[in-house]
């Protein structure tokens, strides 16, 4: 069977695939068993390196959930400052005007191009010099402002591409009822072009959780992969354990994110599916139907 994307595999490429499938599977396993292997020879497996995660509360309480809740108060931030000055300067880089839109696409092109961390850097200078916001919060600051700076830079770019995505008979269409351009996007091509774009913000979504971790790392910035030093040299849990620990939360938080978002995805399919007004047959012959002012070849006709 042909599809329109290939053509359908003949014997011999069925075959080379089969044998492709196969190696791989070994090389897998080979580098799963040379894990294992080390990680067993150094004794990084005993169950006296894991048991304090299972068996007592302390790690948690003190070190893992604190880090978690800075992450995600973080995250949080950033992502609801960022997302209306993305789609603003998304918007602003479509404008017909040349004043809104050179200055808009300059901050956008200026901003996605300077590093994450390098933002967060230059912020917390900028705090620390000009500003009174206490040594304690300067660092969630700094990690927020470099995050929005750089992912509302990203977001614009999502929005002007799921606007452009649309067809643009959407545009006509408005412009032929009469709409401003103020209202065909605010009514017609943003709600359409949400549902396009909800996969790249929340995959930029997951992107700002795992940058809070660049804070941590130079900043000070008590976030979750941040707490692992403390928990290993105050705690003495093992750092192969902490880390994969960690991990794990960061996994399971951003399958939350995804998970929600698919949902809420589909949802929106189907309530734009469901809208679709159904027109009667009777409706549509009294639709069709000539109105009081339509002119006849013999002059005016009226429905009754």
């Amino acid at each position: 069977m042909t599809s329109v994307l290939y053509d359908a595999q003949g014997p011999r490429a069925k075959q080379r695939n089969i044998l492709y499938t196969v190696l791989f599977v070994i090389v897998l396993a080979a580098v799963l068993w040379w894990v294992y292997d080390s990680l067993n020879a150094k004794n990084q497996l005993d169950w006296n390196k894991w048991k304090p995660f299972f068996t007592s509360s302390q790690p948690w309480t003190t070190y893992l959930w604190p880090g978690l809740q800075e992450t995600l108060k973080a995250a949080a931030f950033a992502l609801v400052i960022a997302l209306p000055l993305g789609a603003l300067f998304g918007i602003g880089r479509l404008s017909d005007h040349r004043w809104v839109r050179v200055p808009a696409g300059t901050v956008v092109e200026f901003f996605r191009a300077i590093p994450v961390l390098i933002l967060m850097i230059i912020a917390n200078a900028v705090y620390s010099e000009y500003t009174t916001i206490s040594s304690d919060m300067r660092p969630l600051y700094a990690v927020v402002t470099g995050l929005v700076l750089y992912n509302a830079s990203v977001l614009a770019e999502i929005v002007r591409a799921g606007i452009l995505s649309l067809p643009q008979g959407q545009t006509d269409a408005a412009k032929a009822i009469g709409m401003r351009k103020g209202q065909t996007m605010r009514s017609v091509l943003l709600p359409q072009s949400v549902t396009a774009m909800l996969p790249a913000i929340v995959s930029q979504l997951v992107v700002i959780v795992k940058d809070t971790a660049l804070g941590g790392a130079v900043l000070t910035f008590s976030e979750l992969l941040a707490s692992v030093r403390p928990m290993s040299a105050n705690y003495g849990a093992n750092t192969i354990a902490s880390f994969t620990i960690v991990a794990v939360l960061y996994i399971i938080v951003n399958f939350a994110l995804t998970s929600f978002a698919s949902w809420l995805e589909r949802r929106l399919r189907r309530r734009k599916k469901s809208t679709g007004a159904v027109v009667g047959a009777d409706a549509i012959a009294d639709l069709a139907a000539p109105g009081p002012d339509h002119i006849g070849p013999e002059g005016p006709v009226s429905k009754a």
